[in-house]
């Protein structure tokens, strides 16, 4: 048990970018800290995690359920996240409409492999690689009410995570539930939250996620309070731009940009980093989407994340989908 905590405060560490000074009081008492990742929704990457009241399509499902309650079409994305340290992520995220109802269906494995080992009195043992492999299996249902003005739904969630070398000594299986719910009165403000993670406290995050946005024709400006257990309270700020597809002709082009308050992480030595002015931070992230409406008889769509996370890397995250 020592040796599955401490492998988990290091991933709580290591992965979450938090620098020993800041640690919170509670960092590393919850296990599955991969759950507070934003493996599988490229867009709330970019704008800076501030996606709960705007979140629908199946990047809903991995932030909040109730978003793809306006789907009107089955939809299929695949998502690939390159993290940091070696940690990916492969997503794979089917909407299905019956009626009014929407079902959500989501698997998510991600992996690290080499993981620095640490015996119980926290030496280096250089000669253990311990492949980290998590995965995420879900079942979700969304609905809306009032012409869609209001939105809610949940997610049940299968939950197992490997920390060690195969022997199972560090290995868990868990179920976990999000609840959702948006609200949009007006077609220019929104609302949302949802509480997620919802278990057994010592085996996962659970978190409360609050937001608002205003949004035009030609922009959305977003913003949102994330508060888990195991970490103080966090802001995330985004901004995207619209270009409508009349405009262009050819497909919808967004560009994003967002600002989360996570602890900064060093000095990035990426060159292009750096000749953006961005290596002294972590808080930045930006990205772009493309849809279109018609491709080859079918809606598609392309979404693109990248954050620098100061000296522990940079990362890339995009997703691909489709509407038939």
């Amino acid at each position: 048990m020592k040796i599955s905590k401490l492998v988990v405060a290091s991933l709580t560490v290591g992965l979450l970018s938090t620098p020993a000074m800041a640690i919170h009081k509670n960092a590393g008492t919850s296990a599955g800290a991969f759950l507070k990742i934003d493996a599988g929704a490229p867009r709330a990457q970019a704008l800076g995690n501030a996606f709960v009241s705007v979140a629908d399509g199946p990047e809903a499902l991995f932030w909040n359920p109730a978003g793809s309650a306006a789907a009107t079409t089955r939809e299929i994305q695949f998502t690939y996240m390159d993290y940091l340290q070696g940690y990916k992520a492969r997503t794979l995220a089917y909407l299905q409409p019956i009626g009014k109802t929407i079902i959500g269906l989501s698997v998510n494995y991600m992996d690290m492999k080499n993981f620095d080992f640490r015996d119980w009195q926290g030496r280096p043992n250089p000669e253990v690689g311990i492949p980290v492999q998590n995965f995420v299996g879900s079942l979700s249902i969304a609905r809306g009410f009032i012409n869609q003005k209001l939105q809610l739904g949940a997610t049940a969630k299968y939950i197992t995570e490997r920390l060690d070398n195969g022997s199972g000594h560090n290995h868990y299986d868990n179920v976990g539930f999000d609840v959702g719910a948006k609200l949009r009165l007006v077609n220019w403000l929104g609302l949302g939250g949802a509480l997620v993670n919802i278990g057994d406290r010592d085996e996962m995050p659970r978190g409360l996620r609050l937001g608002a946005d205003l949004n035009t024709r030609y922009f959305t400006i977003s913003g949102e309070y994330m508060k888990y257990v195991d970490d103080k309270a966090r802001y995330g700020v985004g901004l995207e731009i619209h270009i409508p597809e009349d405009l262009l002709q050819v497909a919808r082009f967004d560009l994003r940009v967002g600002y989360y308050t996570r602890d900064n992480a060093g000095i990035n030595e990426d060159s292009w980093v750096k000749q953006v002015g961005l290596e002294e931070t972590s808080r930045v992230s930006f990205g772009f989407g493309i849809y279109s409406a018609e491709l080859f008889g079918y809606g598609a769509s392309l979404d693109y994340a990248v954050t620098p996370f100061g000296a522990l890397g940079t990362s890339q995250q995009i997703a691909v989908s489709v509407q038939f």
